[in-house]
């Protein structure tokens, strides 16, 4: 069997369970090997929410998600093999996406932890007791994004970094609570705007063509796609230096990019 992994973590994932990138690569590895499976590629999201999905265009707003798709459109593969359900989904409507995706290319999902799961299968006690598990796993993720966002919330109020991904052309020192421009990456950004401001007519995928013509690359250093084009875009009010939380409005307490 031809199989590839994808693995996954998020700041709640972390906190939640402690899977690190590493460890779900160690295991998928060991349960390719034991079952006698060929591991062609593994493919990683780091930092990024299973919930987070690109309401618009309907698409599952994951870097490494999207590569693993465009590999399956190239290559013939049996499975993807992964720690469990959550790390490819954590709401009702990415795992609609995910189902979607796969079936498109005939493709089945292989669980670690849920060693009966298939997205093919119509058993009832196997829907029932998977069913049970992905409702666990959505319970624990809300109970911990609203324990966090306590946190966050405060430290918003008292004007400082409120934690969580730092946005692409920012950086947070060691030990320091505010957020400080990367220099190169703020000129990328600065680029994506000064493109769709140029070009209004282009589309998002246009836009990252340009930016990799130009040398600009993301934070891991790999080739811009339409995804992080769009993220930069929705978030200009943040780059121009005033950003939201709840009901309070703040102004950037770290020099505007834009």
């Amino acid at each position: 069997m031809k199989v590839i992994g994808y693995i996954r973590v998020s700041t709640q994932g972390q906190a939640k369970d402690g899977y690190s990138l590493a460890y779900q690569e160690d295991e998928i590895k060991a349960y390719c090997q034991a079952q006698g499976y060929t591991l062609l590629c593994l493919f990683k999201d780091e930092g990024i929410s299973g919930a987070k999905v690109d309401e618009e265009a309907l698409e599952i707003d994951r870097t490494g998600f999207q590569e693993m798709l465009g590999y399956l459109s190239r290559h013939q593969v049996d499975y993807v093999v992964t720690l469990n359900t959550s790390r490819l989904w954590r709401s009702d409507i990415v795992k609609v996406l995910v189902h979607r995706e796969l079936k498109k290319y005939g493709v089945d999902i292989r669980s670690i932890e849920q060693p009966q799961y298939s997205i093919y299968k119509k058993d009832p006690n196997d829907f029932l007791i998977n069913g049970l598990m992905e409702l666990l796993d959505q319970y624990q993720r809300l109970e911990i994004a609203l324990k966090l966002g306590r946190g966050r919330n405060k430290k918003a109020q008292q004007g400082g970094y409120a934690g969580g991904n730092v946005a692409f052309g920012y950086t947070v020192k060691r030990g320091q609570k505010r957020l400080v421009i990367d220099e190169t990456q703020a000129k990328t950004v600065q680029r994506v705007f000064d493109l769709r401001e140029q070009h209004p007519s282009w589309s998002l995928s246009q836009i990252a063509s340009q930016l990799n013509e130009e040398g600009h690359r993301t934070k891991q250093g790999k080739l811009f796609t339409k995804v992080q084009v769009k993220r930069i875009l929705d978030r200009k009010a943040f780059y121009s230096g005033v950003y939201r939380y709840g009901e309070i409005i703040a102004n950037g307490t770290h020099e505007a990019i834009l």
